[in-house]
């Protein structure tokens, strides 16, 4: 999996007047904390947040604060509810000999068979969390939608890969085939006739 270096100051913790002062100046409040730590708070540029936030991609976070490398994963974002904007990041520091839980994008590819026939592809979902150890996480997870056929669907309980744990439920609706109106009316019309 890809690699983000992000830099931060660190910060002491402070009250709601403290956290807003750093809002204004472009700063996003920021936590790390796992792996049998002590939480260490800080703040990060929210432009330069930008290159994990605005993105599909998923990536390990090496958080450079005050001169020491933390690795990392992105946990939980808060987020404006009228702005958009990201007002506070959890992150999880992360071990290269234990699993990581992850949510990593998906890679649809080919043309389904249904499709092929008339039907008409919808993708439900757009990634899925995995959990690896650090060396076995890929960028994205690759899914051949060939095979598929005319109203059929693809879950997360029928994708396998090497090294690599699904974590999202087994009955996670990857993508599907579906009949189009004008297929169903010309089988109506069939039928009548």
């Amino acid at each position: 999996m890809k690699h983000f270096a992000l830099s931060g100051e660190i910060r002491e913790k402070g009250n709601k007047a403290v956290i807003k002062a750093f809002r204004r100046q472009g700063l996003v409040p920021c936590n790390l904390y796992g792996a049998g730590m002590d939480n260490v708070l800080f703040t990060v540029k929210e432009k330069e947040l930008q290159g994990i936030t605005h993105t599909p991609a998923s990536y390990i976070v090496d958080l450079n604060l005050g001169g020491k490398v933390y690795t990392a994963v992105a946990h939980e974002y808060q987020w404006h509810p009228v702005d958009d904007n990201c007002l506070h990041v959890d992150f999880l520091a992360v071990d290269e000999t234990k699993p990581i839980a992850i949510n990593v994008p998906l890679n649809i590819f080919g043309h389904p068979v249904g499709v092929q026939a008339g039907g008409k592809f919808v993708q439900v979902s757009r990634s899925l969390k995995v959990q690896a150890l650090m060396k076995d996480l890929p960028d994205q997870l690759d899914v051949d939608v060939t095979p598929l056929e005319l109203d059929k669907r693809l879950t997360a309980g029928e994708l396998k890969y090497d090294g690599i744990k699904i974590l999202s439920d087994k009955n996670t609706i990857i993508c599907r085939v579906k009949t189009t109106r004008a297929m169903q009316q010309a089988a109506a019309e069939a039928a009548k006739a």
